[in-house]
């Protein structure tokens, strides 16, 4: 009986290990044999994060935390040290980007609001007096 309880979980975690596009052929599987389990993976995928998750976070995991031992004790300590390092330069410049893409993002929205206000201020305003009269 806890093999059935925890079926899901082993097949979340074979997909994870499989990566995205294992994901995605799942979603797509689902969709195409019975829509709704289609539709509940895209959830999932999106509600989960798993859509938008890097891989490149995934494998610095696997890499960080299970790399098998060499047996010599420096190695080891400069090889953590070496991934610990290359993983704050990758956080570092995900950071960096996100940053860049937020100031290209306020420098379109403010380009935006510039030539909204040069619009405004080209067309004709209405005359505000009301309608002229008819036999004037």
């Amino acid at each position: 009986m806890s093999t059935v309880a925890t079926w899901p979980s082993q097949a979340e975690m074979w997909l994870d290990r499989k990566g995205k596009p294992a994901w995605i052929v799942a979603m797509v599987l689902g969709f195409i044999f019975f829509w709704p389990i289609g539709l509940a993976l895209l959830a999932y995928m999106i509600w989960g994060k798993k859509m938008f998750k890097s891989q490149s976070t995934c494998k610095s995991y696997s890499l960080t935390h299970g790399f098998k031992s060499s047996g010599n004790t420096a190695f080891d300590a400069y090889k953590a040290d070496t991934l610990r390092r290359l993983q704050d330069e990758q956080e570092a410049f995900e950071a960096f980007l996100d940053r860049l893409r937020a100031a290209k993002d306020k420098s379109e929205f403010d380009q935006f609001m510039k030539d909204r206000a040069r619009m405004a201020q080209d067309t004709p305003k209405p005359d505000t007096d009301g309608p002229a009269p008819a036999g004037a």
